[in-house]
């Protein structure tokens, strides 16, 4: 596996042009992929903490809209969009083989616009920090976009298979709308059907407080719409969250001390997502040193023979000397 790992990471990897037609204002662009055969001395399909490491990627390119990424959704068993913190869309295909990542395929990158249809303006206005797939009844999808320093939600269409057009905002608290720092909107995810709050969307703020000791966060549903609360602790701040088949919730956080990063994961049971709640959970992965970037984006999806996958991928903020890292994970089977 190795040798084939090797050969792939040479150049990124091409679809036939049929796996997406090519959005009007979208550009395509090369992405290099490197990969990450090994994880905290674990070899792929060994155990890293609570999860089964799958393999990952350095990724690069020298388009220079590419990076700071900041989260990531993933549409099917291998595309994804992801979105940075300078407003762009990235979307494209992960490629495995023997079960691992291998490369990226017919990556494009396209502006993020505003309800006008016009790119958003400035800084304050483009940092996008997080995305979600949504998927309706009559067939057709979106993505919803969360914004910090100027915080808001906004839907945005899938044109030819990839995010774009106009954004329609969404409705949020007025105590979250008032938040104009990076403390805002980091976290978006929408809940399953198995989940008791299904179908209602969660967001979780980087370091704003409502109650001691919590992260705020709310949810936006019909029925199940209030705030509730993310239990702090072990000096990390949330930066992403998915959620599991099964309802269950995935909270990435990260934490910086004496230069050098930490990432964790934790499982938050599924009836303890629900308004009124202080969502505690528990742990189950937590890495620090060389490893390990600024990994703000996480996602979830399956696979054609069943097994979920955990996707994180680390914000380089456009600086040579942090990295796009992307690593893959695996939930061990239940006993």
């Amino acid at each position: 596996m190795r040798s084939a790992l090797s050969f792939l990471a040479l150049t990124s990897l091409l679809l036939p042009s049929s796996a997406f037609a090519q959005s009007p204002s979208a550009e395509p662009i090369t992405v290099t992929a490197s990969p990450i055969t090994d994880f905290q001395r674990a070899a792929i399909g060994e155990p890293v903490d609570g999860l089964i490491f799958k393999g990952g990627l350095q990724l690069s390119s020298s388009h220079p809209d590419f990076g700071g990424i900041s989260g990531l959704a993933f549409l099917d068993a291998d595309r994804f969009v992801m979105v940075t913190d300078e407003g762009r869309f990235i979307s494209g295909a992960l490629v495995l083989a023997e079960g691992a990542p291998a490369g990226v395929a017919d990556v494009e990158i396209d502006v993020i616009r505003n309800s006008k249809g016009a790119p958003l303006p400035r800084k304050f206005a483009q940092d996008s920090e997080a995305v979600e797939a949504i998927f309706r009844e009559d067939g057709t999808s979106a993505v919803r976009v969360g914004f910090e320093h100027l915080a808001r939600i906004a839907d945005f269409e899938m044109i030819d298979g990839r995010p774009g057009g106009a954004a329609r905002e969404v409705a949020i608290p007025d105590w979250l709308t008032a938040l104009r720092t990076n403390e805002s909107i980091e976290s978006v995810c929408i809940a399953p059907p198995a989940s008791p709050v299904a179908g209602s969307t969660l967001i979780i703020t980087e370091a704003h407080s409502l109650v001691p000791g919590t992260w705020a966060a709310t949810l936006l549903g019909n029925r199940d719409r209030g705030d509730l609360h993310l239990a702090q602790g072990g000096g990390v701040n949330p930066t992403d969250c998915a959620f599991l088949p099964n309802g269950d919730l995935l909270v990435l956080e990260r934490g910086f001390a004496f230069l050098t990063f930490t990432a964790r994961l934790r499982l938050i049971p599924a009836d303890e997502v629900q308004p009124g709640a202080t969502m505690e959970g528990e742990v189950i992965f937590s890495a620090s040193g060389g490893e390990i970037d600024n990994f703000e984006a996480l996602g979830v999806r399956g696979l054609p023979d069943g097994e979920t996958r955990i996707t994180m991928v680390s914000d380089d903020n456009f600086n040579s000397f942090q990295r796009t890292l992307l690593l893959d994970f695996a939930l061990p089977d239940p006993e």
